[in-house]
């Protein structure tokens, strides 16, 4: 197949619905299939690569300042900047499907070109571009612009969601039943970090220090920790990065965090090997991928009560799922996590029992299933 991706964000622009659809592109063109990228050009990056899974990169100028975070004003620029190169990409290079990602702001790019060329397309719902997603951050935005973001989900070849979570609000919110196909990882180690050897517990969060991701409380977490063998590292960056920093001074425990902002995901994987509990307090997520890839390196979970963690963090199993308004219970499950070794090391052998559910593999077998699907469909109204 000739399969065009759009997305308004692609590494290293972006965050972790980026990642998913480089992963998914790459393997796609692994497999022999021609495969074309039309997402968002940040700074002087160049506007064509060629990537080395052989995907060929093509990025457009939108507005965007920073490569980690993406204001509402950027997504419409985006919009309205990338609206006409999607379309001449699909009228000229004539691909037999597009794979969409994120209904918004991704969107209404691939509708536009949808019905300028009759090129059918299939779209993967992440979290934040579904109401109801990430409520803290996108309840006002959808508010004002799902009456338009209708006839984008109805006029898709097929639907796609990356949890369960997010399959039902799509279907809560549009009537849709998306096929759930979970984000994936590449790589699987064959047995957890190995415990540090002066009994440090090793603790770690991978992401987007905003809102969303709700950093700020790991330093209520930390603070109320009895156990002071412990050591935090916290990859990534963002808009909260100052106050979380401040936080921890203002506790007296900075001298015990490390910060390493981002990092490529070689980078990333050698400091998974060398933790022990990856930290998720988020307050909404679709499948995080900084968990799929803890998962698979053999770390436990601390993650919040929350719908969007229910594919990957089993309360008990692989590590505890905790409630948000609580940090003496997070508190709680990590002095025992630092106080019993023999039960962390249980967790951490069950997060890679359950990580082949996350194989690549056979989650891009589903997605190429999936638009083989819609590109046949194309095919006979021809």
């Amino acid at each position: 197949m000739k399969i065009l991706t759009v997305c308004y964000e692609y590494p290293p622009v972006g965050g972790g619905g980026g990642r998913v659809a480089a992963q998914i592109s790459g393997a796609l063109a692994s497999r022999g299939h021609e495969v074309r990228v039309q997402t968002s050009r940040v700074g002087s990056r160049p506007a064509r690569v060629e990537s080395p899974a052989g995907v060929d990169v093509r990025r457009v100028f939108s507005l965007r300042r920073s490569a980690d975070t993406c204001s509402v004003p950027e997504m419409a620029a985006y919009v309205a900047l990338n609206a006409i190169p999607v379309a001449r990409a699909a009228r000229l290079w004539c691909p037999d499907v597009m794979h969409v990602h994120f209904a918004v702001p991704t969107g209404p790019v691939a509708w536009l070109a949808h019905k300028i060329t009759g090129i059918p397309y299939v779209l993967t719902a992440h979290l934040g571009d579904v109401p109801g997603g990430a409520p803290e951050q996108t309840a006002g935005l959808f508010r004002v612009v799902r009456p338009f973001t209708v006839p984008i989900w109805r006029d898709a070849a097929a639907i796609t969601a990356v949890s369960s979570h997010v399959g039902q609000l799509a279907h809560e919110a549009y009537g849709a039943d998306p096929e759930v196909i979970l984000n994936a990882t590449a790589s699987r180690s064959a047995s957890p970090p190995a415990p540090d050897a002066g009994g440090v517990l090793r603790l770690i969060f991978i992401g987007r220090m905003s809102v969303q991701k709700n950093p700020l409380f790991i330093a209520a977490i930390l603070s109320a920790m009895r156990a002071k063998n412990w050591r935090m590292t916290f990859v990534g960056d963002g808009p909260l990065r100052a106050d979380l920093e401040k936080l921890l001074r203002e506790k007296g425990i900075a001298d015990k965090c490390d910060f390493r902002g981002w990092l490529d995901n070689i980078a990333v994987q050698d400091y998974l090997d060398r933790n022990d509990v990856l930290l998720l307090p988020s307050l909404s997520e679709g499948l995080p991928v900084a968990g799929i890839e803890a998962v698979s390196r053999g770390l436990a979970l601390a993650g919040s009560k929350i719908p969007g963690l229910r594919d990957l963090v089993t309360d008990g199993t692989n590590g505890w799922s905790l409630p948000l308004d609580s940090a003496q219970a997070w508190a709680g499950a990590l002095d025992e996590a630092a106080t019993d070794p023999a039960g962390l090391q249980r967790r951490k052998e069950e997060s890679l029992r359950i990580a082949p559910r996350f194989d690549l593999g056979k989650i891009t077998d589903a997605y190429e299933r999936v638009l083989r699907r819609a590109a046949g469909m194309s095919l006979a109204e021809k």
